[in-house]
């Protein structure tokens, strides 16, 4: 059964941090040979979170939020490839949402799309916000999400 947790960085067990950065760094850096600075420092920026789906004790889809003066970013949505299809990576955004819509009501949320993801994210009521871009050989669209109090 699989368990969705919500956490600071300082108030997650070394192992559980480890096995979260380890699923980024095998999605993004070795899977999509994106070779860049996965552990970026933004993870500990105040009012950062990470999010995370468990499944028998692996760590099998993360996401994080991030929060500025002006917006809230949801970034490194990852899922390992044996768990893709199962719905963990759309139960994470639903939760970081809501916990966006908790933390500051009204502001909008942005994060970066991988542009084959575009429609996955516009199930959530993202909506491209920018012009395409590409970031490590791999082409991004910047999207929005108007964040209305509840």
């Amino acid at each position: 059964m699989p368990e969705f947790r919500r956490a600071a960085v300082s108030e997650i067990d070394p192992v559980t941090l480890y096995r979260i950065l380890w699923l980024r760094v095998s999605v993004f850096v070795v899977e999509q040979k994106a070779a860049y600075p996965e552990v970026d420092g933004r993870d500990i920026e105040t009012g950062a979170e990470l999010l995370w789906c468990e499944e028998g004790g692996a760590i099998v889809a993360t996401l994080r939020i991030l929060r500025d003066d002006t917006a809230i970013r949801i970034g490194r949505v990852a899922t390992a490839e044996s768990a893709r299809g199962r719905g963990y990576a759309a139960e994470l955004m639903r939760a970081a949402i809501e916990r966006c819509r908790d933390l500051e009501p009204g502001l909008h949320i942005h994060l970066d799309a991988q542009t084959h993801l575009e429609h996955w994210y516009e199930r959530f009521g993202f909506v491209r916000s920018g012009s395409p871009y590409e970031e490590d050989d791999i082409p991004h669209i910047p999207m929005t999400l108007a964040v209305r109090p509840q």
